[in-house]
């Protein structure tokens, strides 16, 4: 391919973007729409989820994120203590009118700290922080033009005029006595208590699918995995292995993306796959007090089910604990046992379960306090349904936010990857405990000055009236419901007024910015006590962590290297999905029967398909779990997002620093993925390996074209990171 025909196939990819852009814009409109009709059907006081979810072509989980006094009532196989009554049929009211707003105190403003310089050019050498082991990193060496590390030929973004996102509304709490008798705790006493056994352990073998190599104990087997269906790969196994292994990783070759090019959907080939029933098998139904039966599909990580008599087996993905990457199958087996052994220092009865999640969740109620007479040793209470719903619907994840031109340079001169790390980790000192205070507006007003700060600085989840200040030039600071995808975004236009929920962490990030205070009026809230539920779970972690990723950088060969680095990837997704798991979303399971045989379909499950004579379904479990604490996860995510804004570290002399997106100068910032800044600035920020420190993850030291889309940006991403490691490696030569 010469030049010019190179260019002249920009020109038509450019015109190919803009007709994908304004189809893309009217099947936004169509989506909407349907969603208004789905939310106008769900006010009618018999609808159902799964009368809706066929007619609008989605799943019950989406009905239910729609319309959530639509969730299904718990079922048979959902996780329900003994004697717990029926979910709530509250629903929560669409939003309302809002109410007058009592306006947040004036807080003590962040100091401010210089920013570093902005790069105006492609820079000859670049002033690149430490070492990060011992606080310093290599300098970089300036590359000259023709070398391997000249400018990314990415498209030149053209002008075009984005299409804004619709706001999505955002349910409130009701006025009078209707909504104060959300703030209370679940019906029946529902509350997270210490167990009083000892999870059983299963066995667990690694099979790569791509080279058929299988890693059980110290032994290393080749087998002959056909196609490597599931009555394949069962076979295969259990021809070498007893029927005491339970638990079978895939490290590698995934088997259910092997007819992917068959299907529309990724989803379609891997329930395909699970759905392809292994002779003599069935999927799996649960046993005793354990629910977790049906497969589970995910388009990445899903998990297989079956059973055989009294025979039972998962297959699923090692990548639901850490990628792999290149890793040997004996290194992932090692890495796991590095794991156990690590956490095993911390919790004498550790059992990893089959993903970190549950891991995480067993891990966490081994340290409910035990002793009796001591705070909360009978257990922590599960909010209402109502509330933990609120917070379903207004406390979102992790900031993921791509900035383009104007509001950068459609050139950047450079681009940096800032990531903290274990970022979560750093967030888990308190918690709200207890049923929460509600906060109006009338009420915040009657308070004075200390009291209000006080709530700010408490356990809080808050409606607020927001409006930006009329001089702001930098990125937003709150978030704001959107329909899509992203779910959110982050206004930042001056003068700007809207209405959003946003945890009491963020709120004060906004009030206290370094820049300039916005105006926030509360609008109602939730308060509650203080507490430390997650310490002692996140701090034995912490410890974990610490010790693996240290024996990591000086362990002998390199493949203790990578499988203590990757048992280290292990612990901090035992944090992260921990966390995550509190908020106990709606989850998809799904199996199949034969055709002729739809009367052994579970109650509740809509059917997706006919697959080999089977028939598919699935079904959307909302679980009343007593291991829901949506109100910690939604605590943490708010701390985290506030703390991309601006936090505190100390440097070498023990001098605090300030750090943040907010302290990097307005317009270098190039975007937000959950803990990471992506930055056209190079500051000089101090970098300990502890938890919430920003680390130099990645860099191009040179100028680049400013991503349009996710796939840019995943191209810059790959493209820093491999600079920066091949930087690492040269340095330490």
């Amino acid at each position: 391919m010469d030049a010019k025909t190179y260019n002249d196939g920009l020109v038509k990819l450019r015109q190919t973007r803009d007709a994908v852009r304004k189809a893309e814009k009217a099947l936004t409109k169509l989506r909407d729409d349907r969603d208004k009709q789905i939310k106008a059907l769900g006010a009618y006081a018999k609808a159902k989820a799964e009368r809706l979810a066929p007619a609008a072509d989605l799943s019950v989980k989406d009905i239910v994120a729609l319309v959530p006094h639509l969730a299904p009532a718990p079922t048979a196989d959902t996780e329900v203590t003994a004697g717990a009554e029926p979910a709530s049929s509250q629903p929560v009211p669409e939003a309302v009118a809002e109410p007058t707003g009592a306006a947040a105190p004036a807080l003590k403003a962040i100091p401010a700290q210089p920013a570093p310089e902005q790069v105006s050019g492609q820079p000859s050498a670049v002033q690149l922080p430490a070492a990060q082991q011992d606080g310093r990193m290599p300098q970089a060496t300036p590359e000259p033009a023709e070398s391997a590390a000249a400018p990314v030929a990415l498209p030149p973004a053209e002008a075009a005029t984005p299409v804004p996102p619709a706001p999505r509304e955002l349910p409130c709490i009701p006025d009078g006595e209707a909504g104060d008798r959300w703030f209370a705790v679940a019906a029946n006493n529902l509350r997270s208590e210490r167990p009083k056994f000892t999870q059983a352990v299963r066995g667990m073998a690694f099979l790569d699918a791509r080279t058929g190599v299988l890693a059980w104990k110290d032994q290393r087997i080749q087998l002959d995995l056909g196609t490597a269906s599931p009555a394949e790969i069962l076979t295969a196994v259990y021809a070498h292995l007893p029927d005491t292994v339970e638990r079978i990783y895939i490290t590698a070759g995934d088997p259910w993306h092997r007819d992917a090019e068959r299907y529309r959907y990724l989803k379609d080939a891997v329930a395909a796959w699970l759905n392809n029933l292994p002779e003599g098998w069935q999927v799996e139904s649960g046993r005793g007090k354990d629910r977790m039966a049906d497969h589970h599909y995910h388009e990445r990580n899903p998990v297989g089910r079956w059973e055989r008599g009294n025979q039972h087996v998962e297959v699923r993905s090692v990548a639901e604990w850490f990628d792999p990457g290149d890793a040997d199958v004996t290194t992932v087996r090692d890495a796991f046992r590095f794991l156990w052994q690590a956490l095993k220092r911390e919790w004498p009865d550790v059992v990893l379960m089959g993903n970190p999640s549950l891991t995480g969740r067993d891990l966490w109620s081994r340290t409910i306090p035990s002793k009796q007479g001591a705070r909360w040793a009978d257990g922590y209470p599960v909010m209402s349904d109502e509330i933990r719903q609120l917070l379903h619907a207004t406390a979102g994840q992790g900031r993921t936010e791509l900035i383009t031109p104007p509001r950068v340079p459609e050139q950047l001169p450079q681009w940096t990857e800032l990531d903290r790390t274990l970022a979560y980790g750093k967030h888990t000192w308190a918690s709200g405990v207890g049923a929460p205070q509600r906060v109006t507006a009338r009420t915040f007003n009657s308070w004075n000055e200390k009291e209000q700060t006080n709530a700010l600085f408490a356990p809080s989840h808050w409606q607020v009236r927001v409006t930006i200040p009329t001089d702001w030039n930098h990125v937003g600071l709150l978030p704001h419901a959107i329909t899509g995808d992203r779910a959110w975004d982050y206004p930042h236009q001056p003068g700007r007024t809207f209405t959003t929920w946003a945890g009491g962490a963020e709120i004060n990030a906004a009030l206290r910015n370094p820049i300039r205070p916005w105006r926030i009026e509360i609008l109602d809230g939730l308060l509650w006590e203080s507490g430390q539920p997650l310490k002692e779970w996140a701090d034995k972690l912490k410890k974990a962590w610490a010790s693996l990723s240290a024996t990591s950088q000086h362990t002998g060969t390199e493949h203790l290297r990578t499988a203590y680095k990757l048992a280290s990837r292990g612990v901090r997704s035992i944090l992260l999905f921990g966390i995550g798991a509190f908020a106990q979303r709606p989850r998809t399971t799904g199996g199949s029967v034969p055709v002729g045989r739809e009367n052994e379909i579970p109650k509740g499950a809509r059917v997706t398909g006919i697959e080999g004579g089977h028939v598919v379904w699935e079904r959307t479990v909302i679980s009343r779990s007593p291991w829901a604490h949506p109100e910690w996860a939604a605590g943490v995510w708010s701390a985290a997002r506030a703390a991309l804004l601006s936090t505190r570290t100390k440097d070498a002399n023990g001098q605090t620093v300030h750090v943040g997106a907010l302290h990097l100068p307005a317009g270098s910032i190039i975007a937000f993925r959950t803990d990471a800044i992506y930055t056209t600035a190079m500051p000089q920020w101090p970098y300990h390996a502890q938890p919430g420190d920003y680390l130099l993850k990645g860099h191009l030291p040179h100028s680049v074209a400013a991503p349009t889309t996710d796939a840019e940006f995943f191209t810059l991403q790959s493209l820093g990171r491999a600079w920066w490691d091949e930087e690492n490696a040269n340095s330490a030569r």
